[in-house]
C-alpha cells in the first residue's frame, strides 16, 4: 500500500470500484494527462510533454482492450475507431509539438466523459437494470 494517503485512497477506489467507474477513472485520467500536456508544451517542457502524452495514449490503449465485442459488435467497433485516432492524433501532437491535436483529443475526451456520466448518472448496478434484473 502506498505511503501517499491521496494514492492510497486512489488505490482503494480502484479496487472497489464498479466497471463504471473503472472507466470514467481512466478517462478522467486521460483528461488530467492531455491537460498537462498542453500545459507542457506551452511552457516548452518537451520530456514532461511527451511523458503526459504517453501516458494519455496507454491510458486510451487499455481502453481499447477493454471493449468487448461479443456483447455490443458496433459500439466496439466504433469506440475502437475513436480510441485509434485519438492515439493517432496524440502520437502526431507530440511529433509535431503541436497544440491542435490536443485540444481535439482533450474535446473527444470530455465528450465521452460527459456521456459516460449521463449513462448512469446515480452509479449503481447499470448493468442489471439494463439485463432487466433487480438491483439489491
Amino acid at each position: 500500500m502506498p505511503s501517499n494517503p491521496y494514492a492510497a485512497h486512489l488505490d482503494v477506489s480502484i479496487l472497489t470500484a464498479e466497471p463504471i467507474e473503472l472507466v470514467r477513472i481512466l478517462y478522467r485520467t486521460a483528461l488530467s494527462s492531455v491537460s498537462a500536456a498542453r500545459a507542457h508544451l506551452a511552457a516548452g517542457q518537451i520530456q514532461e510533454r511527451s511523458q503526459a502524452i504517453n501516458k494519455a495514449v496507454s491510458i486510451i490503449h487499455e481502453l481499447a482492450l477493454s471493449l468487448n465485442p461479443e456483447a455490443e459488435p458496433t459500439l466496439a467497433s466504433t469506440l475502437a475507431e475513436l480510441y485509434d485516432y485519438m492515439q493517432r492524433r496524440l502520437l502526431a501532437a507530440n511529433f509535431e509539438q503541436s497544440d491542435a491535436p490536443l485540444a481535439e483529443v482533450m474535446g473527444l475526451l470530455e465528450t465521452m466523459t460527459d456521456a459516460w456520466y449521463e449513462a448512469n448518472p446515480n452509479g449503481g448496478f447499470w448493468w442489471r437494470r439494463r439485463a432487466g434484473c433487480e438491483q439489491p
